[in-house]
């Protein structure tokens, strides 16, 4: 009797952990959906759209647990998005956008964002990088002018 009582524990605890691991990883994915809305929207030179997506991205991310990701690490998220939501212009978001990736980047290596694997791109060009769900380069720092300069350093399952 006591074995079941054990195993029927065990088997609680592994089921509401997962359920809790999984809450996370939605969180987590949806600041990483955010975070590819504002690519998006840089590579195409929208500067209000980008704002837009800027905007959703600091909503997520006030949404975030601070157990799953630190304060400090979601206000540095939330102050580029800020400072990208604010701007009016693309360059001016542009400038923003290099400290949002990279930041973005150290957060996938630690979660698991997507079930696809997420790319990591660079442009030589801007000397920037940033993340993508697919292969090819659609560049948000020069956009149209150079939509597919750059390359796919790095790809995190």
């Amino acid at each position: 009797m006591k074995k079941y009582i054990i195993t029927a524990a065990l088997t609680l605890l592994s089921i509401i952990s997962l359920s809790a691991q999984s809450k996370k990883d939605v969180q987590v994915s949806k600041l990483y959906q955010n975070y590819l809305a504002i690519k998006t929207a840089l590579a195409s030179d929208d500067a209000d759209k980008t704002s837009k997506a800027a905007t959703e991205f600091i909503k997520t991310a006030s949404t975030v647990d601070y157990k799953l990701i630190s304060e400090g690490n979601l206000n540095i998220l939330r102050k580029d998005a800020s400072a990208i939501s604010e701007a009016r212009t693309v360059a001016a978001q542009r400038e923003t956008f290099y400290n949002l990736s990279d930041n973005m980047i150290a957060l996938t290596k630690e979660f698991k964002l997507s079930e696809k694997p997420v790319y990591v791109q660079y442009c030589p060009m801007a000397d920037g990088s940033w993340l993508s769900d697919e292969k090819q380069i659609v560049n948000p720092y020069y956009g149209k002018a150079m939509l597919s300069c750059g390359s796919v350093k790095s790809e995190i399952k």
